[in-house]
């Protein structure tokens, strides 16, 4: 099992968190979520952690760059976080949305779940 930490980031769940006008821009809000992520990791998380930004609809495209990957969901955001989660095998999981339906669905696959403010303030 490795110890590097996977965390599955819900981009469009945690940028519409905050009514910050992302609705306008939702590709910029996903960058600026993607930028934050690379810079600041996650807050309280010691020991190395991989992230992987989720996006979907019209924040597909996103370039992952360096300490964040980011994954444009072919569907639906919340089927191919489920994905990631059941092909990480052992590895620890966890995954930020405050999506309850996609919380109950991941942490069946053994995933812990965090709401939006484990990764933006």
């Amino acid at each position: 099992m490795s110890d590097v930490l996977l965390v599955v980031v819900d981009a469009a769940n945690v940028v519409g968190s905050v009514p910050d006008g992302w609705w306008r821009d939702r590709r910029g809000a996903a960058e600026r979520l993607r930028d934050r992520l690379a810079t600041e990791g996650v807050p309280g998380r010691d020991g190395p952690v991989e992230i992987v930004l989720v996006v979907e609809g019209a924040a597909r495209g996103v370039e992952s760059v360096p300490g964040v990957r980011v994954e444009s969901a072919p569907g639906s955001g919340d089927d191919h976080m489920v994905e990631l989660v059941a092909g990480a095998g052992e590895r620890r999981v966890l995954v930020v949305t405050a999506d309850r339906e996609l919380r109950r669905r991941v942490a069946e696959l053994g995933a812990e779940v965090a709401g939006p403010r484990a990764v933006r303030p």
